[in-house]
């Protein structure tokens, strides 16, 4: 039994891949079946890794497709969000953060900062 590699599976459509699926799955059908006879337990792992790894370039290949259909839209689902941390998440924009209150307008505008020309 050959190893699947996930760089191969990237070049392939969602068809091959669930083709692919459904020949690893059987696959590992099979050895299960031969293990009762007396199989390597080796050749189980291997064969329970092809369908993990297929499985894997299948969901991210189908989170891929959705983050450009949700590229620019206005709102994006929960789990296409990028994590970052709670605190960053709930920072305040550099917009918000320039934002003056009609209060501190008014101060800046009446006392401004002074200028010293200092003499050498």
């Amino acid at each position: 039994m050959a190893v699947v590699k996930a760089s191969e599976l990237r070049n392939k459509n969602k068809v091959e891949l669930l083709k692919i699926l459904d020949e690893q799955k059987q696959q590992l059908a099979t050895i299960r079946a031969q293990k009762v006879a007396g199989s390597k337990l080796q050749e189980v792992g291997e064969a329970r890794k092809n369908v993990a790894r297929v499985l894997t370039v299948i969901n991210q290949t189908q989170r891929d497709q959705l983050r450009l259909f949700y590229q620019k839209k206005k709102f994006v689902p929960l789990d296409l969000r990028v994590k970052k941390t709670r605190a960053m998440r709930k920072a305040l924009t550099p917009f918000e953060k320039s934002l003056k209150t009609v209060r501190q307008q008014k101060k800046l505008a009446y006392f401004p900062l002074r200028k010293y020309a200092v003499k050498a």
